[in-house]
């Protein structure tokens, strides 16, 4: 008779599952600007990945004849103060950009939810002791942080990664905290420990599913912040160094006042790169959370 109704229970919840996924997509479907957000960020992603096609050129040749060039045939975007390509070196530029962001994004989502569901679902002591934890982090001023902990084990690609996605996961943890708080109270919860589940399944069957469209907004925020201080420390020249390309060093270039005035393509390239980014990846975010709240009238 239990089985049968722990089947029951599973059906009727997976059934659930279907609309509600159907009743998210074409909510944000209607986001025009979310699905903006999405076909650039797709756009970028494809570039990136396919960087060695559509480059054309070495984006680490230096040629001494075509210093600072302006954009022509040849050289679609012009070429920097080593005679290098600026087109090539954009997207070989966006293979490490998004990668820190992508990597960051989830690593910071991974540590914030684990946290935020030991924390939500255990309660008591273990919830006291995660939430002072997550506010004594959230002190930590993340650009400086940053700054500290890359000068000492190194401005490599793999470093900035972990750096920023181990120090970016506090707002996660808060988020699916409450979210957790709201999905243990359900109804279908409530039944599936009268049946006899165990803590570990009702938090990966039933718990952690209600929680995924919060983190996965919660994702793109970081994706976007990771991104933006990866272009500022790279910009100050902290972060990735030559001759490896990040939109950020793309952009060192620009703290000159005559490449400002007389050599706009090597920074703004780079420049229009990063704001659309980020502006796709919030549009991405918005689209996402209107989606996940039904109150929120799409136009």
């Amino acid at each position: 008779m239990e089985s049968e109704a722990a089947s029951g229970l599973t059906a009727l919840q997976g059934e659930t599952r279907r609309r509600t996924r159907r009743s998210l997509w074409f909510r944000f479907r209607r986001h025009r600007l979310a699905l903006l957000g999405s076909s650039v960020l797709a756009l970028f992603g494809l570039m990136a990945l396919f960087a060695p096609i559509v480059a054309i050129h070495d984006p680490a040749y230096v040629d001494l004849d075509h210093i600072k060039e302006g954009p022509t045939l040849t050289h679609i975007l012009g070429t920097d103060s080593a005679g290098r390509d600026v087109w090539a070196r954009l997207w070989f530029a966006a293979r490490v950009s998004l990668t820190v962001g992508i990597g960051a994004a989830l690593i910071s989502s991974a540590i914030g939810a684990v946290l935020g569901m030991i924390s939500g679902y255990a309660g008591g002591q273990s919830d006291n002791s995660i939430q002072r934890f997550t506010e004594f982090v959230s002190t930590i001023p993340l650009f400086f942080a940053v700054i500290l902990l890359v000068s000492v084990t190194g401005a490599h690609v793999s470093n900035l990664i972990l750096v920023i996605g181990v120090l970016g996961w506090t707002g996660k943890a808060r988020l699916v905290r409450g979210q957790v708080l709201s999905l243990k109270e359900m109804e279908y919860v409530t039944a599936a420990r009268a049946l006899g589940a165990s803590n570990l399944r009702i938090i990966a069957s039933h718990i952690f599913p209600g929680a995924i469209p919060y983190i996965v907004v919660s994702g793109t925020l970081t994706l976007a912040g990771a991104i933006i201080t990866e272009a500022g420390l790279s910009f100050l020249g902290l972060g990735v160094q030559f001759p490896t390309p990040t939109w950020g060093n793309m952009m060192n270039s620009a703290q000159s006042l005559h490449v400002l005035q007389f050599q706009p393509w090597l920074w703004l390239p780079p420049g229009i790169a990063i704001g659309a980014t980020v502006l796709a990846v919030n549009f991405l975010g918005d689209g996402l959370r209107d989606a996940l709240d039904p109150r929120t009238k799409v136009d």
